[in-house]
């Protein structure tokens, strides 16, 4: 099985992609420390380093390889939406799970961490806001699933969405 959890930056996927793939005994893969590995640096230093369309570009190829691989959870960065040939490869390759998040509970969550380059600005929630209007409907017509994050527990979240995949029928009973 191949899972894949898309949502805004801050909306948990890579924790709850890490839990979800402890629960079905998968590997965890998360595009953005792929893109790390291979660049040599953090996310943040790159768009520095080389800007936004080098990081999309190589973000890019590695959603394609990491949807290719037999099973699995992937985390994808918030923006890998963006790029139509992410949405296609992670919507026919994988069961997508939006993992919605309003912008106001994102940046309580986020508003201490220095290392998401989208929002080092001088208003990080009207940022929030803006990349949220850009990108809700993006997500939802790549999703499968959305599950309101809101503020139950990770545990919770995970179980909500192992029984949205068994009611599917793609996933063995929790």
């Amino acid at each position: 099985m191949k899972i894949s959890c898309i949502g805004l930056p801050g909306s948990g996927k890579s924790t709850i992609g890490r839990q979800l793939s402890r629960r079905l005994g998968v590997r965890f893969l998360d595009s953005d420390q792929v893109i790390e590995q291979r660049a040599g640096c953090s996310v943040r230093e790159l768009f520095e380093r080389e800007g936004e369309s080098a990081f999309r570009q190589m973000e890019r190829q590695v959603i394609d390889e990491l949807t290719q691989q037999a099973c699995g959870v992937i985390s994808t960065g918030g923006g890998a939406v963006l790029d139509p040939d992410n949405r296609e490869h992670l919507r026919s390759r994988t069961r997508v799970i939006y993992l919605h998040s309003a912008p106001e509970e994102v940046y309580r969550r986020l508003k201490h961490d220095h290392s998401r380059p989208l929002l080092q600005v001088a208003d990080p929630l009207a940022k929030l806001r803006d990349l949220y209007a850009a990108r809700d409907t993006l997500y939802r017509e790549t999703a499968h699933f959305v599950i309101e994050t809101g503020r139950p527990s990770i545990a919770t979240l995970v179980n909500m969405i192992l029984m949205q995949l068994e009611l599917a029928g793609m996933a063995p009973a929790a």
